[in-house]
């Protein structure tokens, strides 16, 4: 690890370009924080993906906007429905280089159209606005880092392909075709623009994520005249979200959480339709099919109530990731690139998820917090650490190029997924 642990004169230049770049990325994240990008707002997301993709152009890559073809979702009314999300974006740089990885982020925030807008200076250094560290300031470090290497002389020796999804916040359903398609075309190392936490610790293993809507169809009647002739739905759905919350504590590190309840109509009317919104999380693959598997079994006790149907949409749309031997090699490596420039980087293990997790499925090891420092992330004092833009893109510059000249070695880290 010491040649890591070492500024080469390659390294050295690419600090003090993006040292020099820090303010342009600064107000350029600024300028994307007031567009929205809410994982709902299409027009939104429309809007943006042509400013994103005029902005990767200036790499040596080509780039190619996507219309996806939206995903499934269960709507209001207990139906399957299309829904509809904005473009992913893919860059090719150099896919034929001897060493090929894949970068990920997305431009999708948690924030509504006409909801959280506009930037506040909060002072101490900090940027208060939408997206500023979830995950446009990301974004901005992942391409002026590419710019910086690709000025250097060791481009050559390195391919990508980057996939910059509308979708992430709502599970990635429309664009996880495209992370697992750039996963499996040659990549070695995945690297994914997150923010790191406002200490510049980052993420270790990741839990698994799931989301379930289960429908449930009973009989409406009069509640006064009428009430033996109905069937509640709300009631099914009731015994089955009790169900759902004694489960936990029951396996280490699986969770539920009932995220709404959805149905009925007025007091004198026995309700025919519910719908229960939950997720789940686990540690391990054997752990996400306890949490499938005991909830199936809730399911079903629910529907066997007298005059009560439904169905069940949804499961483990990203797998855990957890800590193996290629994914602690690689956090190693990233480790000791960082005390190069002074940073002491922690690897916290954590229940959430990314698009990590669905490269990490595809069989490359990756790591995911490479994004600006930042916190209060999905809420509206979101903030990001504005010192932190040249910090994290010089880490990241420095990666590429120890990726290049051999350095970090991806294809030996690679070849200990299986261990």
């Amino acid at each position: 690890m010491d040649t890591l642990q070492s500024l080469s004169p390659d390294d050295e230049a690419a600090r003090e370009r993006l040292y020099s770049a820090s303010q342009d990325m600064v107000q350029r994240t600024c300028d994307w924080s007031d567009i929205n990008t809410g994982s709902w707002n299409t027009a939104g997301l429309k809007a943006f993906a042509p400013v994103l993709a005029e902005a990767f152009s200036e790499l040596q890559a080509e780039v190619d906007v996507i219309e996806t073809e939206g995903f499934e979702a269960v709507g209001a009314s207990g139906k399957a429905e299309m829904q509809m999300t904005g473009p992913v974006i893919e860059v090719t740089g150099r896919p034929d280089a001897d060493v090929q990885i894949i970068m990920s982020g997305h431009y999708d925030t948690v924030f509504p159209a006409d909801t959280f807008q506009g930037v506040t200076d909060l002072g101490d250094g900090r940027l208060n606005g939408p997206g500023m560290a979830d995950m446009k300031g990301g974004l901005c470090v992942m391409l002026e880092a590419l710019k910086a290497f690709e000025a250097g002389p060791l481009k050559d020796r390195l391919g990508y392909r980057i996939v910059l999804t509308p979708d992430e916040e709502i599970g990635n359903f429309a664009s996880a075709q495209y992370l697992t398609r750039a996963a499996k075309s040659g990549a070695m190392i995945g690297m994914t623009y997150e923010p790191a936490m406002e200490t510049g610790a980052m993420s270790g293993g990741r839990k698994g994520s799931a989301v379930f809507d289960i429908v449930f169809h009973g009989k409406a009647a009069h509640a006064g005249r009428a009430k033996e002739e109905g069937r509640s739905a709300i009631e099914a759905a009731a015994e089955l979200v009790l169900g759902l919350e004694a489960l936990n504590g029951q396996r280490d590190g699986v969770t539920f959480n009932v995220g709404s309840i959805d149905g009925g109509s007025a007091v004198n009317i026995v309700p025919e339709l519910a719908i229960v919104r939950f997720g789940a999380r686990a540690p391990d693959a054997d752990s996400a099919e306890w949490a499938t598997t005991e909830t199936r079994k809730l399911f079903e006790r629910a529907i066997a109530r007298s005059g009560i149907s439904g169905h069940l949409h949804g499961g483990f749309y990203r797998p855990p990731k957890p800590r193996n031997a290629a994914q602690q090699a690689l956090f190693d490596a990233v480790h000791a690139t960082g005390q190069a420039i002074g940073l002491d980087l922690e690897f916290v293990d954590t229940g959430g998820v990314c698009e990590g997790n669905n490269i990490f499925a595809a069989g490359v090891p990756n790591v995911d917090t490479l994004g600006v420092r930042g916190g209060r992330i999905h809420s509206n004092e979101e903030y990001v650490v504005t010192d932190s833009f040249a910090e994290r893109a010089t880490l990241s510059a420095l990666l590429l190029n120890r990726l290049a000249d051999g350095r970090l070695d991806a294809r030996r880290i690679k070849s200990l997924m299986g261990q």
